[in-house]
């Protein structure tokens, strides 16, 4: 069979975009497919969202080559501090306690797309923009797919498909593969506000009775806040002016940072747990959201989509040394294993956090404020704890050292 491609990535924003920089130094053919152009981009409100990346996510982006382009422009987060609203139970997180030099850093979305971008501009890699994917059907020997691309229409042939077109992907709706939902009756308000004392470099998840409120430091001396409400109180709280939302908003976090000041609009993102029945079909695979969509609680979606990324890209940067098949089953095996544990313990503990900490129960309530209290004077494990945090909980995969090897 001619193939047009070896691998052919369906997606060309941060997940997509990744897997692409680092399959190029290898043998394969890659093509990227992406429907969204780089203007688009650039203008989407969904760009100027906050990215908390875990420690092992960035050493993941710094073996890919891409954190040194975007470094400057983070974040970093030396301590988290974790409390209950309303109750003496706290915790706190020390980068310092774990021997590195940041649990993590906050980044824009938009600086890592841009980033991600002009890298795949640069690159050998073959990048059909504005392009969308309606048709696929995938054999034993490869796949076929259908693109439009304005009103042109044109046919690839590959021998590995990649899923990394988001939450909404069409490469798992033509592969047909069901999703599991769960409507969390929550909505998360997403705004910036500039604290009058300066946050340094500290995180604040604070629980309350609706739901987490998280302020992650930004560069510039704000906190991107992520405040989880009851959607009927989201709304509401909406619907207020500024100034009855800022007191609100400063009445729920407290005056640890002193007073707050709005300096961006607020925006409301309807929380759902989404999840893929599966990872892999006949010759394609999911990554990033086409697998698995989470609640914002422990800012773990986009590093679990990135150890997605690199999963897939050491095993294909193997599979490229050893001469086998990109898009063989045996692959594909080895990718839905290595990451069905971390997807199961990363989802289970998101989706308990939601629970634990967004219940009214004052038995509950009274549990949980012990449980920090406890985790705060047992250095063994809020060490568990801060290895979860950091996306250090199990296995990283050795993607950056393969690269090396094939450079």
């Amino acid at each position: 069979m001619h193939y047009d491609c070896d691998i052919l990535i369906a997606g060309g924003g941060l997940a997509g975009g990744c897997l692409a920089l680092a399959l190029q130094a290898t043998g394969w053919r890659v093509a990227v497919v992406e429907a969204v152009t780089d203007e688009q981009r650039r203008t989407s409100p969904a760009g100027d969202r906050a990215l908390a990346l875990a420690y092992g996510t960035v050493r993941v982006l710094d073996r890919l080559g891409v954190w040194n382009g975007v470094a400057q422009q983070a974040a970093p987060i030396e301590q988290i501090h974790i409390s209950d609203r309303g109750h003496f139970g706290k915790t706190r997180l020390s980068a310092r306690q774990e021997g590195v030099e940041a649990l993590g850093y906050v980044i824009t979305a938009r600086v890592i797309e841009t980033h991600v971008a002009e890298a795949l501009s640069a690159s050998s890699v073959e990048y059909l923009c504005p392009t969308r994917i309606i048709g696929l059907k995938s054999g034993s020997e490869g796949v076929c797919i259908s693109l439009k691309s304005g009103d042109d229409s044109l046919n690839k042939t590959a021998r590995l498909v990649v899923g990394a077109d988001g939450g909404n992907s069409s490469v798992r709706r033509l592969l047909e593969i069901k999703q599991k939902t769960r409507d969390y009756g929550q909505t998360a308000i997403v705004t910036l506000v500039k604290p009058q004392h300066d946050p340094a470099h500290t995180a604040y998840e604070r629980f309350t009775a609706s739901g987490p409120l998280a302020f992650l430091p930004t560069s510039d001396g704000c906190c991107s806040v992520i405040w989880t409400q009851v959607s009927d109180e989201a709304e509401a709280l909406m619907a207020l002016p500024d100034s009855a939302f800022l007191e609100r908003l400063q009445d729920a976090f407290g005056y640890r940072l002193g007073r707050l000041s709005l300096c961006a609009p607020r925006r409301g993102f309807p929380l759902t747990l989404v999840q893929a029945e599966q990872m892999i079909a006949e010759r394609a695979a999911l990554i990033g959201n086409a697998v698995h969509q989470l609640h914002p609680v422990a800012g773990q979606g986009f590093n679990l989509g990135l150890r997605d990324v690199a999963q897939l890209a050491e095993l294909l940067i193997r599979a490229d040394a050893e001469g086998e098949d990109p898009g063989s089953n045996r692959l594909l095996n080895r990718y839905d294993e290595a990451r069905r544990r971390d997807h199961q313990a990363v989802i289970g503990f998101t989706d308990q956090v939601v629970r634990i900490f967004s219940n009214r129960l004052l038995p509950l309530s009274a549990a949980r404020n012990a449980g920090l209290m406890a985790l705060d004077h047992l250095p063994w494990l809020k060490h568990t704890l801060a290895r979860h945090a950091m996306g250090m909980g199990g296995r990283v995969p050795r993607v950056g050292r393969m690269l090396r090897s094939v450079r």
